[in-house]
């Protein structure tokens, strides 16, 4: 493509929502975590490492709808014994066990990567997904 040569309308996005179409047979659930599988298509996340993590559904997203995913810092449960997510662990890396639950560890990349570690508190691990 060859340098401008006059101005341009340029478009923007916040960056918080995506539209995601839901795979046939998928089944999302409001506040639960949101992945992309190979094709492109919502479905819950889990630990599947073919998937990639966009952020949490907003609303129930049954197979077929499309919903908008929010990929704004949201608490989830926290994984336990060795793969539980301490104060340490803000700023690194965390990974999905299931839909609702992240980890410390990939379990040997086994787990796909759900965002990194905001916080830790009462409410649970903050997960930011950008």
């Amino acid at each position: 493509m060859a340098a401008l040569t006059a101005g341009r309308r340029v478009f923007t996005r916040l960056g918080n929502f995506l539209s995601v179409a839901m795979a046939a047979g998928a089944q999302g659930f409001q506040g639960g975590l949101a992945a992309l599988n190979p094709a492109g298509n919502g479905v819950a996340a889990s630990a599947s490492n073919t998937l990639k993590v966009v952020g949490w559904f907003t609303v129930d997203a049954p197979a077929g709808s499309t919903v908008d995913v929010c990929k704004d810092i949201a608490p989830f449960a926290n994984s336990t014994a060795g793969d539980a997510i301490s104060k340490a662990d803000i700023g690194a890396d965390c990974y999905v066990v299931d839909d609702q639950t992240v980890a410390k560890t990939s379990n040997s990349n086994a787990r796909p990567r759900a965002g990194k570690v905001f916080d830790v508190d009462d409410y649970g691990v903050w997960v930011d997904f950008r």
